[in-house]
């Protein structure tokens, strides 16, 4: 059975909303904290830039996810109930992130914090690469007029490659840790240079 996606992306929407803000919290409890301590405005940022780095960084990379998601269903005309399932695998990590984000912002840096944040983003970038596989090519999914490009479908899989790099070096290679995460930024390098050779031999 196929209903129209409005209501998914409504509810997705919703719950990717309260991920960031959830986001802020352990910040405004640091104000408090801070006061409590006796110690002055200053202090809330220039003792806790862990925790505002861990914040801005899990923003950034929850509203990219949220914009991938939102272009991958411009080509969805129905859902289904395996695809909302896959949804909220999706919907899972995005609400998981800010447990992740709390323990980098609140403890030293380690091949464990590193690991299972870059862990988390990893499942994230797995199941929206998942999404975007079950839609194209499926005639109950997918809009005929606008289908998912065999080039979108390239990139999330060269997302997820990385990501997974970037686990396994943050995870098990000492001294590395959020670093890893660097190697995200060269996927649209990746993308271009594909571009490139494949222009070179058509």
């Amino acid at each position: 059975m196929t209903r129209n996606p409005d209501r998914l992306v409504l509810f997705t929407d919703a719950v990717v909303a309260i991920a960031l803000t959830l986001l802020v919290l352990p910040l405004v409890e640091v104000v408090t904290e801070t006061k409590a301590e006796g110690h002055g405005a200053l202090e809330v940022i220039t003792h806790h830039k862990p925790e505002i780095y861990s914040f801005l960084l899990s923003f950034v990379v929850i509203a990219n996810f949220w914009l991938g998601h939102h272009r991958v269903f411009e080509h969805v005309r129905a859902y289904t109930s395996g695809m909302i399932r896959l949804n909220l695998v999706w919907l899972l990590m995005i609400v998981v992130l800010p447990f992740p984000t709390e323990i980098v912002g609140s403890f030293e840096s380690s091949q464990f914090t590193a690991g299972f944040y870059s862990g988390t983003i990893l499942a994230l970038s797995t199941s929206q690469t998942a999404l975007t596989w079950m839609i194209k090519g499926h005639a109950e999914i997918e809009n005929p007029d606008d289908p998912v490009t065999s080039r979108e479908l390239k990139n999330s899989f060269v997302l997820t490659g990385l990501t997974l790099l970037a686990f396994i070096l943050a995870a098990f290679v000492p001294g590395v840790g959020f670093y890893a995460l660097l190697l995200l930024l060269l996927s649209p390098l990746l993308m271009r240079g594909s571009d490139l050779l494949r222009h070179r031999s058509s």
